[in-house]
């Protein structure tokens, strides 16, 4: 689901303040709840910057692991697949 949002509003692990979350932090957290535990990775979900969006993700109290994986090919290597570990109830979804 890489559904672009102005803004996504949640409640995390049953707190019942609200949090929204704007712009590629919005997508970013829309993906990860999307993608369940299998997560997402940039390779599957390409955004410019997804260990940023997972940093400010984190300092907004949501709780995401990163797994690291290797990959082979003519450029092999790894890369992180990020897994959301918080529970979030969606409030609101906002379209740009």
């Amino acid at each position: 689901m890489s559904q672009h949002l102005k803004s996504i509003t949640v409640t995390i692990d049953g707190d019942p303040a609200p949090r929204v979350f704007r712009g590629r932090d919005a997508w970013a957290l829309n993906n990860l709840i999307a993608a369940g535990e299998k997560g997402c990775t940039p390779i599957d979900h390409p955004g410019p910057r997804w260990s940023h969006y997972v940093f400010k993700l984190r300092g907004g109290g949501i709780g995401i692991e990163t797994i690291d994986e290797k990959h082979g090919g003519p450029y092999a290597g790894s890369h992180a697949r990020y897994v959301l570990r918080t529970p979030v109830t969606v409030i609101n979804r906002m379209a740009p």
